[in-house]
């Protein structure tokens, strides 16, 4: 990948709608040194790999241990004794073809580092992270520490006084229609209200198509002050022309140095609210740490009363110069005892964060780390307190440190239930394999995913290969959770988790779980899963993401509430009038044009093939109203009979070209001509108001000109597209297709006074006019090769032009259009890091609600709320034949 112009697409996709091709050409060409190749090095080189740097160094000059397999999930018992990065090459290489990943086996210095944008060191010492970030910070490369030990971590960055944020939260910019601007100091601008502006105070706008206070268009970015939720106020705007109507105002990110973006104290947000006190003492605590390996060359021995004494005693020594006002002298003996853990959920959250932190120093995208963060998880430790020595079960060893030896028998004792096998499903059977879920005898995991592998999965579904695309999802998850950990005893299921497949997860099924892990992208799958949770008992642990955004809930039955029912959200639904007729935003433009394509190329195809198969196909039609029934026949007529008899059925690649021309003809002249002539751009209303205003925005038609690409690319599109239809084969030369439209006859058209536009849907619901909002769930608007986003992404942009809508380029097309959710690797291991972390608890049994965790995070600007779950909702019932001095029952 050599910059903007190589990014590759199909595996970038759902990456690219969370950084953009600017940030991903930016990212093309910086060079990346990872190193230490323990669990918490792997995460951050896997993540940053897959995010597609031009290149990856890993460095490790120690060698394989058996510690290393709690959580270095590319380490294997053959490679004990071996070195780290050389054994984790191949299997780092294979994650991305267009990064170049490089291994290095000797120790750092000086002269190796300036090779590299971005420095990452992980388990090292205080001396080489001092030493190597002062020559960092003086040579402008970006520099990173990660660290983790036991149930702690901790994460620092160093972007340099001159590293710019050029987009500080990856939010797309708001863009608001206006309703009236004012001429006073300073101007007030009032937007429609419809949709609420969304901007801050001190955002920046620019102005584009008012008419009449013309001075705006395209002028400086403005600050603004907001005023409230649909208006704000700019510069003074009392000598400028008189406003007329229209406008749109667009939010402008602008560059800013990091010192400034460090002031901003919007961005300044605690992690796991009510541990303040713990984290600034953890701060002194891993500085003492690093004073106790220097000096005793080892770790704290686990569970060590007198070098916990020790470490305090250090921590004590350092807060006379730190002077804070409370140690929490608990966290420093918990970190003491855990410290020898290496546990592969918490490398998981540190390292998917330090990833993250390594893409924005590489793209300039998103608002880096304030420096220090300090994360812990140790209410995942027994309840009880009471921990013995730990025994060795030699692969697990990084959590029988911390955990002991009986709980590890406990876990592998366990029988899970995995729903859906994409990116947080990959990320959950990883660590699932690492800490040896369901690894025993009597243990099992069941995963099931009814989806098969597409290339754009390979860029975060990290248990996939290109060799595995059209391969089942579960199965190959499977296989390489079984190649990671050989004990693993998984089973693969391939069906979708509905009503259909009861007989399948029915009371037998979930008598023998311990608990369910959801890792689904829809809502509805969740609350169908979250309801049999409830029906059967059951534990269920959840997760989601949206780009950098992602959250966590653990369900506990009769201790936490529930995931819940579907939440009612109409809010984003479009009323058919403003697709149909009154468009004002690309939205309502991508929509029209989707609809477009499945009533032309999916529905009337559908209706003749019906037709021609099925003798009640006619009967069942007429049930559907008279008005339905004769479009839908007509259609099928129509369809069968050749153009020349008055039908729409193509006898030649020319004919479908024609068409093509026709429909374009109706579409984008036609049609809005139709509608100047019931409504002309001097309407006003019945109350004098202009008809034209607010969020209905005065139409004009287009004139068709092959010289104007979005012109010839519908045509192109809608007739290879109908050719499709009839079995006629198409064709891509435009030349050719010029050709053909110059002798294509287009006739006049004449608006008819007698036809009537509906303003509002109820007056299309009082007619009974027919329409369809319906999503092109099967259009497979994802491939390029097919013509299908051709033609939606030129219908729409044509659209867009008819009402002076800003047109939208191909990739925001394809986000809008396909309702494709942004994804990224980092924020997926992040959260299965933080469910797997619920699990520790739930396996455990912890009946502390307190001790649980639901978590919302953004990675974009650090961001993180960790709180406790709500306690299940409580119900007062009266029990049959009570008397009246009966008490109600509380449930």
């Amino acid at each position: 990948m050599s910059g903007a112009v190589g990014i590759d697409e199909g595996f970038y996709s759902r990456q690219l709608y969370v950084l953009g091709h600017e940030a991903m050409g930016r990212m093309s060409t910086a060079n990346v040194l990872v190193a230490g190749m323990r669990g918490l090095g792997v995460e951050i080189a896997k993540d940053v790999i897959l995010s597609g740097v031009r290149s990856v160094t890993v460095q490790d000059d120690q060698h394989t241990q058996w510690t290393d397999l709690s959580s270095q999930f590319f380490l294997k018992e053959c490679h004990l004794g071996q070195n780290r990065a050389l054994c984790s090459l191949q299997q780092l290489t294979a994650l991305n073809p267009h990064v170049q990943v490089l291994a290095y086996t000797q120790p750092l210095d000086t002269d190796f580092l300036l090779q590299f944008q971005v420095v990452v060191l992980t388990n090292s010492s205080l001396d080489d992270q001092k030493r190597f970030g002062e020559l960092c910070h003086s040579r402008g490369i970006q520099f990173i520490v990660a660290d983790t030990k036991g149930l702690c971590g901790q994460l620092f960055c160093d972007f340099g006084e001159c590293f710019e944020v050029l987009d500080s939260d990856g939010v797309t910019p708001a863009s608001v229609m206006i309703q009236h601007i004012s001429k006073e100091n300073p101007g007030l601008v009032i937007c429609t209200d419809d949709k609420k502006h969304g901007l801050n105070k001190g955002s920046k706008v620019v102005f584009s198509e008012v008419q009449g206070m013309t001075e705006l268009n395209n002028s400086q970015p403005v600050e603004i002050n907001v005023c409230g939720p649909y208006s704000f106020s700019i510069n003074d705007t009392s000598s400028f022309s008189d406003y007329i109507r229209g406008g749109v105002a667009t939010e402008v990110k602008q560059p800013k140095p990091l010192r400034e973006a460090l002031q901003d104290h919007s961005l300044l947000v605690m992690n796991d609210w009510g541990k303040e006190r713990r984290h600034k003492t953890l701060h002194l605590a891993f500085q003492a740490l690093h004073g106790f390996v220097k000096t005793q060359q080892r770790l704290p021995q686990c569970w060590c009363q007198s070098d916990a004494d020790s470490l305090l005693a250090a921590v004590r020594e350092l807060n006379k110069v730190a002077q804070l006002e409370q140690l929490d002298e608990a966290v420093v003996r918990s970190l003491s005892y855990t410290a020898r853990g290496d546990l592969a959920p918490v490398n998981a959250f540190i390292g998917s964060v330090a990833a993250q932190e390594v893409i924005k120093a590489c793209s300039g995208k998103f608002t880096p780390l304030q420096q220090w963060m300090y994360f812990d998880a140790l209410e995942c430790l027994p309840e009880d307190k009471d921990q013995a020595a730990p025994s060795s079960f030699f692969r697990y060893d990084g959590q029988i440190a911390v955990f002991g030896s009986d709980f590890q028998e406990k876990l592998m004792m366990q029988n899970y239930f995995v729903v859906g096998a994409g990116a947080i499903g990959c990320e959950l059977l990883k660590n699932f394999a690492l800490v040896g879920l369901g690894a025993g005898e009597d243990g099992k995991i069941t995963v099931t995913d009814m989806d098969f592998i597409e290339k754009s999965n390979l860029n975060r579904q990290f248990l996939f290969r290109s060799q595995d695309i059209g391969k089942s999802k579960s199965e190959v998850a499977a296989v390489a959770v079984r190649e990671m950990n050989p004990q693993m005893n998984v089973v693969a299921h391939q069906n979708r988790l509905d009503t259909n497949s009861e007989e399948v997860y029915n009371y037998n099924f979930f008598k023998g779980l311990h608990g369910v892990a959801a890792a689904l992208d829809n809502v509805e799958a969740r609350v169908y899963l979250d309801g049999l949770c409830i029906k059967y008992q059951k534990s269920m642990l959840e997760g989601g993401t949206l780009g950098s955004k992602g959250h966590t809930l653990v369900v506990v039955p009769h201790l936490t509430a529930s995931y819940g029912p579907v939440k009612s959200n109409s809010s984003g639904d479009i009323p058919l009038c403003t697709l149909k007729n009154f468009p004002h935003r690309i939205e309502h433009t991508l929509q029209w044009a989707r609809d477009q394509f499945e009533g032309l190329f999916k529905h009337v195809p559908e209706n003749v093939n019906q037709f021609l198969s099925d003798a009640e196909f006619v009967e069942r039609t007429l049930t559907h109203g008279d008005a339905e029934a004769l479009e839908t026949l007509e259609g099928v007529w129509r369809s069968q009979v050749n153009m020349e008899a008055g039908g729409t059925r193509p006898q030649s690649w020319e004919d479908c070209v024609s068409w093509a021309r026709h429909k374009w003809e109706t579409l984008f002249n036609n049609d809005i001509r139709q509608l100047l002539h019931c409504f002309p751009e001097g309407e006003v209303t019945s109350t004098g108001l202009p008809f034209w205003s607010g969020s209905k925005r005065c139409p004009h038609p287009l004139d068709f000109d092959p010289n104007i690409a979005t012109h010839l690319d519908y045509v192109v599109a809608a007739s290879n597209l109908y050719g499709q239809i009839y079995n006629i084969k198409g064709r891509r030369d435009r030349n050719s297709i010029k050709k053909i439209l110059e002798g294509v006859h287009v006739p006049i058209f004449t608006p008819n006074s007698s036809v009537k536009i509906h303003t509002s849907d109820k007056e299309m619901e009082e007619e009974k006019v027919m329409g369809s909002n319906d999503a092109v769930s099967d259009s497979r608007s994802d491939d390029d090769s097919n013509f299908h986003m051709d033609y939606i992404v030129a219908a729409s942009n044509l659209r867009a032009e008819n009402y002076y809508i800003p047109a939208a380029d191909r990739h925001q097309s394809k986000r809008i259009a396909g309702r494709i959710i942004p994804a990224i690797a980092t924020t997926t291991a992040a959260v299965a890091g933080l469910m797997c972390l619920e699990l520790y608890k739930l396996v455990q049994g912890h009946q502390n609600i307190s001790s649980y965790r639901s978590a919302f995070i953004n990675l974009a600007v650090q961001y993180f709320v960790l709180s406790q779950p709500c306690p299940p909702p409580h119900f007062e019932v009266s029990l049959p034949h009570q008397t009246s001095q009966s008490e109600p029952v509380r449930v």
